[in-house]
């Protein structure tokens, strides 16, 4: 069973193009993540009515395999989203799912 963790980014006006670089399918985000087996995909979504709103979707074998890349990769994930920083003025989870 897939387990889904989405995001919602609000991405600095002139950033857009960095951000969909680092944060899209063969970004540094999916570069880090494919270091754990557990790791599936990434989407990236543009919202068309609104500029610079994105969301990301990153999908999971499951739970424990997200929580334990997590704990595995800590110090590397702090490291890039320290450096993505400049490019969003909000970032916030919306949530982890799992399908029904």
């Amino acid at each position: 069973m897939a387990f889904q963790v989405v995001w919602e980014f609000r991405v600095r006006p002139g950033r857009e193009e960095e951000f969909e670089r680092r944060y899209g399918t063969d970004g540094d985000w999916v570069r880090l993540f494919r270091q754990s087996e557990g790791f599936v995909a990434t989407v990236l979504l543009e919202d068309r009515a609104t500029a610079g709103r994105y969301l990301v979707t990153d999908t999971w074998r499951d739970a424990a395999a997200y929580r334990a890349f997590k704990e595995r990769h800590a110090k590397a994930y702090a490291a890039l989203d320290l450096e993505c920083t400049a490019l969003t003025e909000d970032e916030r989870c919306l949530g982890e799912f799992e399908p029904l």
